[in-house]
């Protein structure tokens, strides 16, 4: 089966892993999805021998299924991922003009509402708070306001296409600011699958490489398929570097 057939044929299993089991990757996910594949080669070599300490075949050919949906969890999660930072950048090049935009409306209204009390306490409502949806708000605000009173406008030769401009300026920020806060946002949809996904398949490598260690506890040249690589090779660079310091001392 495809990646995306792997997916749809767990994900009822996979959304029902209570929150309280869901595990975190604590090695980068590409790392542990192919050391999950090279893990499947050993076992299925090995079904014989897996099959006294409680592996069954089934659970072995279970492990590329699993594998096959936690990468396809993976792919959404970073599509979701990457178009968060692509609206970030967007959202940093755009929004000084747009913060520009809402600076200049202020200034003309306060302005051409001068001898209007009732009007400049309005804008002065609008004007008041900060941050970025705050922006976002006054901008449509003041497309509002000025469509109301185009008299006041039309005396100082405000450009009432400004108008139009800040409207359509506050729709289009409005849904990049919330495209580049979705990575951020806790309980990202998107996140807490691939994190499930991955949980799911940890609960099977982990018990396969339980199996693994038990059964061939004498057989380093079999046990060493039944670890992480990664594990190995970073404990191992970990290691040596208090003794290239303490020989430097």
């Amino acid at each position: 089966m495809s990646n995306s057939e792997d997916f749809n044929a767990l994900i009822d299993v996979i959304k029902a892993i209570p929150e309280n089991q869901i595990r975190i990757p604590a090695i980068p996910v590409n790392v542990y999805l192919q050391e999950a594949e090279d893990l499947y080669h050993w076992a299925k070599d090995d079904a014989a021998e897996l099959a006294k300490g409680g592996i069954t075949a089934e659970m072995i050919e279970e492990l590329p299924v699993r594998t096959g949906a936690c990468r396809e969890a993976q792919s959404l999660w970073f599509k979701d991922h990457y178009t968060s930072k692509e609206a970030k950048k967007l959202w940093d090049e755009q929004s000084p003009a747009a913060y520009d935009l809402r600076d200049e409306l202020l200034h003309d209204f306060r302005y051409a509402f001068r001898d209007n009390t009732q009007l400049l306490g309005r804008v002065s409502e609008i004007a008041d708070g900060t941050g970025h949806a705050d922006m976002i708000q006054d901008l449509n605000d003041l497309a509002v306001l000025g469509r109301e009173n185009p008299d006041p406008l039309a005396a100082i030769n405000f450009d009432v296409t400004q108008l139009d401009t800040a409207a359509q300026t506050a729709d289009a920020m409005a849904e990049l600011l919330a495209q580049s806060n979705g990575d951020q946002q806790e309980g990202n949809p998107a996140k807490i699958i691939r994190d499930r996904a991955y949980t799911h398949l940890k609960q099977l490598v982990d018990d396969i490489r339980a199996c693994g260690k038990y059964v061939f506890w004498k057989k380093p040249e079999k046990l060493v398929g039944y670890s992480s690589h990664y594990y190995r090779v970073n404990n191992r660079k970990t290691i040596s570097v208090p003794s290239e310091e303490s020989s430097a001392d």
